[in-house]
């Protein structure tokens, strides 16, 4: 075949295959088009099952649940009593002006006085008082100018005052903070120990006349101390009070002029505590005859820092109590931006330092806050122990409450009502006691910066702030603690003020408790109680004889037909403070006392029943007091 007839047979071939693909085609549509038919006729046959027996289908019973509302909560009808206080410093003859020094420099311890002290100089019944002061940083000038002392006022028995300082052996010009108040050779007389910036001083009260015996006691401490908070106590229970010095910083002018602390504009601030170094805080055990011996290396009180093996401390305020309920007084030192310490009374002379074990180093975030002041009472009537601590501005006032057996605390600062309404203060003395003498300790903070042009970086923060007054309404209260407003304690009470230690007392015989505020730089303020209700009253002076003359330590229990309370005797409260040594117990509408239990220091009791509430009993340790 040639070459023409292949190429017509190969024509012929591709066309015979391009028909039986296109019969192929076709073949496969048709089958497509069966398939899409017999699927959708599929679809609408299923659909319309389903629609069927859906129509006929019975429907799903409705089951209706009732809605149950939450039980609404009775709301508390809680009335806080009126609680006025008058301002009565000048008219009461208070004239004092506390002296810091401050001429701008702005050297930190111009910032950190000064403490004040309610106390029986005389042994004629009623309330001194003593406010301790600074002095200017020329020598020259301290020299000069004798106003510059620490100032003692005497109490006529009504509450009016007149300065006798230089009659009585105070006009002594040192750069003072705190103050202490005990008798510690027990010869009925209360001595004063003044902590300082430099040497600390001892006064020996002689029938109401003060002799300085710093150097011969062996109490005047190191030249270039810090000493801030202190306070007597007898540790080992040996009828003679020791005392306990706490120290803040390792201070010098040089190197704090050196450093650039700056607040806003280049303008010089205060420092801050944690560019210092720490310092290690005194122990000094009454040997008797008017001297000490220094037991602080040996004690247990000088902790240090594991990093860096330095004193930690930076020791502000002190107070003591039994917190482990095991007849030995322990000690609370609160600490300026580092943990504080519980120094737990072993028995021996020594102590154990268990804060962080106890849980009342730290905030409850684990940081140290900036402790001031602090007091320790049973708040709630009964066997707890609450500790409360006064903080820098945007912390909160602590509360730690512990029972008194276990030594662990829980931080209930803001459970109780009180942690919200103190955090923006920066409160510096503060103390529990019975405002309006229902039977309930209140507490009361006295507030005030370290900056006079705080404002102008911090909106929220004043240099002057508002003193506080917490009514205690009761632990089953939803709040336990409520902020008294400025129409209930009034405008004397609310105004405004730098302030620093804090004290009570009762001033003019009325049963009620009066308040003195110091100040830095500043004047202080004595605020009468007026409360209006009529509310009874019982107190007790405590004379000891086998336990030290003062009783400091004792434990005084009453109990009504309502309720029991507990009191310590003890002083040391608030911020480089003391407070009266009468313990005052608000009775309410109680009259009738049915038991009252004394425990000494000594371990002996001292049991009465049946005692008339509106006054004042004076109770002597007797040898037939029951044994321990």
């Amino acid at each position: 075949m040639n070459s023409t007839g292949k190429q017509e047979e190969h024509q012929d071939t591709e066309d015979t295959m391009h028909d039986a693909e296109a019969a192929e085609d076709v073949n496969v549509g048709r089958a497509f088009k069966v398939s899409a038919t017999i699927i959708s006729c599929s679809i609408v046959l299923i659909a319309g099952v389903v629609y069927f027996f859906q129509q006929n289908a019975k429907p799903p019973e409705t089951v209706v649940t009732p809605l149950e509302l939450p039980t609404v909560r009775d709301q508390e009808s809680i009335v806080i009593p009126q609680l006025p206080f008058t301002d009565i410093t000048l008219s009461a003859g208070i004239d004092f002006l506390h002296e810091n020094g401050a001429t701008g420099e702005k050297l930190l311890p111009e910032s950190m006085g000064s403490g004040c002290a309610f106390f029986d100089c005389d042994n004629d019944g009623d309330q001194d008082i003593l406010l301790i002061n600074s002095t200017t940083w020329q020598s020259e000038k301290q020299a000069s100018d004798s106003s510059k002392t620490m100032k003692l006022y005497l109490n006529d028995g009504s509450g009016r005052y007149q300065d006798e300082t230089k009659q009585r052996g105070l006009d002594v010009i040192l750069y003072g903070m705190g103050v202490a108040c005990g008798d510690y050779d027990n010869d009925g007389y209360t001595d004063l120990f003044i902590s300082a910036l430099g040497t600390n001083r001892l006064f020996h009260n002689v029938k109401g006349v003060f002799e300085e015996v710093s150097s011969t006691s062996g109490v005047a401490g190191e030249k270039n101390a810090w000493s801030t908070g202190c306070g007597w106590f007898d540790y080992d229970n040996d009828g003679l009070l020791d005392l306990f010095v706490c120290n803040y910083l390792g201070w010098t002018r040089e190197f704090d002029v050196a450093q650039n602390f700056q607040l806003t504009g280049g303008e010089r601030a205060y420092g801050r505590p944690q560019v210092f170094k720490g310092a290690f805080s005194y122990l000094y055990h009454n040997e008797g005859n008017g001297k000490f011996r220094d037991v602080s290396a040996t004690s247990g009180i000088q902790i240090t820092n594991p990093a860096t093996d330095k004193p930690m401390g930076k020791s502000l305020g002190v107070t003591f109590d039994d917190y482990d309920n095991d007849g030995q007084l322990d000690i609370f030192v609160s600490n300026d931006t580092v943990r504080n310490f519980l120094f737990r009374n072993k028995g021996d002379g020594t102590f154990e330092e268990t804060g962080v074990i106890a849980g009342v180093a730290y905030d409850s975030a684990g940081n140290a806050r900036g402790a001031m002041g602090l007091d320790s009472s049973h708040f709630r009537n009964n066997e707890e122990i609450g500790i409360a601590i006064g903080n820098f501005a945007n912390e909160m006032t602590a509360l730690y409450v512990s029972s008194n057996e276990d030594l662990q605390f829980n931080d209930e600062a803001i459970s109780s009502g009180l942690g919200p309404l103190t955090r923006l203060e920066l409160t510096f003395g503060l103390f529990f006691f019975d405002c309006d003498l229902d039977g309930r300790l209140d507490l009361f903070t006295a507030n005030g910066h370290l900056e006079e042009d705080i404002n102008k970086v911090q909106a929220s923060q004043f240099y002057e702030q508002q003193p506080q007054l917490f009514w205690n309404s009761g632990p089953d209260s939803t709040m336990e603690f409520i902020q008294v407003p400025p129409e209930k304690t009034g405008t004397d009470f609310a105004k405004a003020i730098v302030g620093r230690g804090a004290a009570y007392a009762d001033i003019d015989a009325d049963g009620d408790l009066d308040i003195l505020i110091s100040t830095t730089g500043r004047t202080p303020r004595l605020l009468q109680n007026d409360q209006l209700s009529d509310n009874h009253w019982v107190k007790f002076k405590l004379i000891g004889k086998q336990s030290n003359r003062d009783a400091i330590g004792a434990t005084i229990t009453l109990q009504t037909k309502q309720q029991t309370q507990f009191r310590r005797v003890m002083p040391t409260r608030s911020y480089l403070s003391q407070v009266e040594l009468p313990v005052t117990f608000g009775l309410g509408q109680e009259t009738i006392i049915s038991q009252l239990t004394i425990k000494w220091p000594s371990g002996k009791l001292t049991q009465l029943e049946n005692i008339k509430p509106d006054r004042l009993y004076t109770i002597k340790e007797e040898e037939s007091d029951l044994g321990k």
